[in-house]
């Protein structure tokens, strides 16, 4: 499978499924901007069936960083297996961290030219800091992954209508395993309450007020998205309770069906998580709730419509980019003073 050099460029975003998800707008306009370059990215395993109909010159491998390719030896192995299977060029580290830093290493030493994404650490720390906060809205990440491209020679013009914007919707036959096609006249609803932090969380007991409020509506249904463990109970028992609900947690349905059926949500309910962006690039429209992190920190979905980020002014907001920094109040005012009435109405607007 060895390449024209010149011709192929490596790229790599492990991390988080948002992360890896925010970079599909820019390969996916990099690969029809340079039709004649082959793009080879490198994530996760699981990851790699996040990018659904893929350009023809984008080819996306997985690596388990974390068991068989961990630790130096395994970072040396995996750029062999690079090196030896697809030939590159240029490498566009779109990660920049300890592990991509030693990819670049091993590449260079086999004649890789390598680019990194530069990060605002003291823009972002500017952002969250206790006091003299500067509350100034920082680049997208999209944007910090096409600066990298730039960097690489590789000026990215817009290509990307979503994951189906070129196919019309997604078939329905890709989301049968979940459920039927949605008759005619109803509304579908997705709501993804939870995240990796508990300041991207909006309470469990005010997410159910709000289920309960959507499920009244007639002729709607609401798939409920999560994970395994105590996200799967808390799902199971809403849809239990409410016959309207369909909940898909722990079901292991995979990316290529739960995005098939976001594409056909007519809103997705969210926090500032993985399944936001998930959504948006499925061309679904957002609706997301956002505590101790902030749209200024540049993690806003694909195509985010500001009308439909619920968020309160409060001077301690944002105190942490990623959501994971205690509360200093130690109440989560960020998220409890959002009452469950007004994420309802929010998102019964947004599909009006």
């Amino acid at each position: 499978m060895a390449r024209n050099k010149a011709n192929t460029v490596l790229l790599a975003r492990f991390s988080a499924i948002g992360d890896v998800a925010m970079t599909v707008p820019v390969i996916y306009s990099a690969c029809r901007t340079y039709p004649e370059v082959r793009f080879v990215m490198v994530t996760k395993p699981f990851m790699t069936s996040i990018f659904v109909n893929k350009p023809e010159n984008l080819t996306v491998v997985g690596f388990d960083v974390k068991d068989a390719y961990s630790g130096i030896g395994g970072i040396r192995r995996m750029v062999a297996e690079l090196v030896g299977n697809y030939n590159p060029g240029k490498f566009i580290d779109l990660h920049n961290v300890l592990r991509t830093r030693m990819m670049s290493l091993f590449l260079r030493l086999r004649g890789v030219t390598a680019v990194h994404l530069l990060k605002p650490r003291a823009k972002r720390k500017e952002l969250t800091r206790q006091s003299g906060k500067q509350l100034v809205e920082l680049p997208s990440q999209r944007s910090l992954y096409r600066d990298a491209f730039s960097a690489a020679g590789f000026a990215v013009q817009p290509h990307f209508d979503g994951l189906y914007g070129t196919h019309g919707a997604a078939p329905v036959t890709d989301f049968e395993s979940i459920t039927a096609p949605k008759p005619s006249g109803w509304k579908w609803i997705g709501i993804a309450p939870f995240a990796a932090h508990q300041g991207k969380i909006y309470p469990t007991d005010m997410m159910h007020d709000v289920v309960a409020i959507l499920a009244r509506e007639p002729r709607t249904h609401i798939f409920l998205f999560g994970g395994g463990g105590a996200e799967r109970e808390v799902l199971e028992a809403w849809a239990a309770e409410f016959p309207a609900c369909t909940s898909l947690a722990g079901k292991k349905y995979g990316f290529a069906a739960e995005l098939a059926l976001m594409n056909h949500l007519d809103a997705m309910l969210s926090m500032d998580s993985g399944n936001m962006h998930l959504a948006a690039i499925a061309g679904t429209k957002v609706v997301s709730i956002w505590g101790a992190t902030h749209p200024f920190a540049g993690f806003t979905p694909w195509r985010c419509e500001p009308q439909l980020l619920i968020q309160q002014p409060l001077d301690c907001r944002p105190c942490s980019v990623f959501g994971n920094a205690p509360c200093r109040k130690g109440n989560y005012e960020c998220l409890r003073s959002i009452a469950p009435q007004r994420v309802a109405d929010k998102v019964i607007q947004s599909i009006k």
